[in-house]
């Protein structure tokens, strides 16, 4: 098969490395890619919400899989004009894909169903946001009823803190003026990732990840900062009690709307005293839940997505390893504020990763024979263990082995599980 991936980050890379473990991938192309993800892959570079110029490329090259990575595309329905030429594509359509590019979408959605959630409010005026808030108090989580690579959300626990993320949304921060408020919800947090073909849901896989930048999960939300997987307060039952009143309802109910989802759904739970409630949706793999993942899933990543993209999810299976994995995320000092670019990256020529232990790229480039940043969060230090002391052990001693003074992560991935 040849194979276009979409997309930049740690994520594409992790996709990237699992798929070409499988013999059935004869080519790969990511677009636009990175430097670490050149040294795997061709590149492309190509637009990437341009659904017409994304299906012309794939016509050009002979795609036989379009895999996207990240949200924009498909909100931007670039799987709808590759439907429409004939090429298969693991993502959901634009309107299936609302389940994660409008919070309050989502909100409606659990309503029809019964799901387990916070209690909410959608507004498209500051004046009757702020009143709201004046009603209901504080503790409130704001969200940006849009795409906001992770970033649109903030837990206020008083109401000036409420006030100021409220002034932000209708600023245009987040790049659309609504918002969602919701009841803050109590207990642990985990994600839950499920493929979905329609109405069959195979579940692939849980991870819990760590927002926060401080360590002890203090300081402003980041696109991660490193995860985890399997998450121990995901139990067999608490799975079983997710598919059957949040993941499967909204699958039935998205394919009676008649707008069925296709790809992968990330499931973000709050669970307290084992009863899972729903957070939010995402349409594609968690960053970087999806570097613990494909690490302990390896090449069957390849036969799973060519399942879901046919239909054929009822008749898969999953094997599992018992096994554990983490990710531990390097950042520019000043994430997720202002950082520095450009800065050389060493010891990354001379590591070999293997099936129990790699570097994910997610913001470098290739410069001068070496890596330089190019982005906040810029490389995803995974490994896998026995257990999970084994696995932090092994990515933290990779850490140590990266030359990057201009870099930090958090110390302390993994703590919720491990005390």
């Amino acid at each position: 098969m040849n194979i276009l991936i979409l997309g930049s980050g740690g994520r594409e890379h992790a996709l990237a490395w699992a798929i070409l473990q499988n013999p059935r991938c004869d080519r790969l192309i990511v677009a636009p890619g990175n430097g670490g993800i050149g040294r795997v892959a061709d590149l492309a570079d190509l637009d990437i919400c341009d659904g017409a110029a994304v299906a012309a490329f794939a016509d050009e090259e002979s795609i036989d899989l379009v895999v996207i990575g990240p949200e924009a595309p498909l909100a931007a329905g670039v799987a709808d004009a590759l439907a429409d030429a004939g090429i298969a594509c693991f993502g959901p359509t634009a309107a299936a894909a609302r389940l994660e590019a409008s919070k309050a979408f989502t909100k409606e959605i659990c309503d029809a169903v019964g799901a387990p959630t916070a209690a909410w409010a959608r507004f498209d005026a500051l004046d009757a946001a702020l009143a709201h808030l004046a009603r209901v108090g504080a503790p409130i989580v704001v969200k940006a009823d849009g795409l906001a690579a992770g970033k649109g959300v903030t837990v206020a626990e008083d109401a000036s803190t409420a006030r100021a993320a409220l002034r932000d949304v209708f600023a245009g921060a987040h790049g659309r003026a609504e918002v969602v408020l919701e009841a803050v919800l109590r207990g642990e947090e985990a994600s839950f990732f499920c493929l979905v073909d329609g109405e069959t849901v195979l579940p692939i896989g849980t991870a819990q990840d760590h927002k926060r930048v401080g360590e002890g999960d203090t300081g402003p939300n980041t696109g991660g900062m490193g995860a985890y997987s399997p998450a121990p307060v995901m139990t067999s039952a608490v799975e079983a009690r997710a598919l059957r009143e949040i993941v499967q309802p909204v699958a039935t109910e998205m394919v009676r709307r008649g707008t069925p989802f296709r790809g992968v759904l990330f499931t973000g739970l709050m669970i307290e005293d084992d009863a899972p409630s729903l957070v939010e949706f995402n349409a594609r793999f968690g960053d970087p839940e999806c570097q613990c993942l494909t690490m302990r899933l390896g090449g069957q990543v390849l036969d799973l997505i060519v399942a879901c993209t046919e239909g054929r999810l009822a008749d898969a299976q999953v094997r599992w390893a018992d096994d554990h994995a983490i990710c531990v995320v390097m950042a520019a000092d000043g994430y997720p504020g202002r950082y520095a670019t450009g800065e050389p990256i060493g010891g990354l020529d001379g590591f070999e990763g293997d099936s129990r232990r790699m570097v994910f790229h997610a913001g470098t480039e290739r410069r001068d024979g070496g890596y330089v940043s190019a982005g906040g969060r810029t490389l995803g230090v995974a490994a896998r263990g026995d257990d999970l002391r084994a696995a932090r052990d092994a990515a933290y001693g990779i850490v140590d082995g990266i030359d990057w003074p201009g870099g930090f992560v958090r110390r302390d991935i993994g703590w919720r599980a491990l005390g």
